[in-house]
């Protein structure tokens, strides 16, 4: 089940203790979660997180299976879970508790910061192994954040880092045991709240404006 924490400044969005698939139901509970965040008019910072051994798996690729002629608005709706994310107007940080693979780690890649667990998990763009290639969007998003090498390697190999392997790439920014990732991901953030919205939300939308056009862009 999906929560939002609020324990002002840092709100914590849990995205569930199962794989955290996108669901058309999961995504629901994620854009109502994500607008209340938008919304509010207290100082927060946000952090998203798994309750069980993944971050989230991605894709729903059953529901897909079950409703290929929904395919291009499904990923559209995908897409724009990502644009809401990039050009929140609070801080963002990704405490990933577990595996994060596919959509499920550009979720990640989509905000401010990214800390992970040290012990255990991967970090994966499986794409290249499971014959999906990136969209355009997901390419941009992903060249966006990350170095050149470390997006081709990641993109082109199918790699599976743990939290110590992703921090050496660039891929996060701090990792930690499970029992401290928490801590550690809000004091990315926490001291970041107070930042105004306004100002903050133009320096997103500007700062992401090559990224959200790829992600709103359909591929032909």
């Amino acid at each position: 089940m999906v929560t939002l924490i609020k324990n002002d400044p840092v709100w914590t969005l849990d995205l569930g203790d199962d794989e955290n698939r996108f669901s058309p139901a999961w995504l629901d509970a994620v854009e109502d979660a994500l607008e209340e965040v938008a919304t509010t008019d207290v100082p927060v910072a946000l952090v998203t997180t798994g309750g069980g051994k993944f971050y989230s798996n991605g894709l729903d690729l059953d529901w897909l299976g079950a409703h290929p002629d929904e395919f291009a608005s499904y990923v559209a709706r995908v897409h724009e879970l990502f644009v809401r994310v990039l050009t929140l107007p609070v801080p963002t940080v990704a405490a990933v508790n577990g595996h994060a693979f596919g959509a499920g780690a550009m979720l990640a890649t989509a905000h401010d910061f990214r800390a992970m667990r040290t012990d255990r998990g991967f970090f994966c763009f499986p794409e290249v192994d499971i014959h999906i290639p990136f969209t355009t969007g997901m390419n941009a998003l992903i060249i966006s954040r990350f170095s050149p090498r470390t997006a081709l390697t990641a993109m082109t190999t199918g790699r599976r880092y743990g939290g110590a392997e992703a921090l050496a790439a660039g891929l996060v920014d701090a990792d930690a045991p499970l029992e401290q990732l928490a801590e550690v991901a809000a004091g990315l953030v926490r001291d970041l709240a107070g930042k105004d919205r306004a100002t903050l939300a133009t320096i997103k939308a500007r700062l992401n404006a090559d990224v959200v056009a790829a992600l709103r862009t359909p591929d032909v």
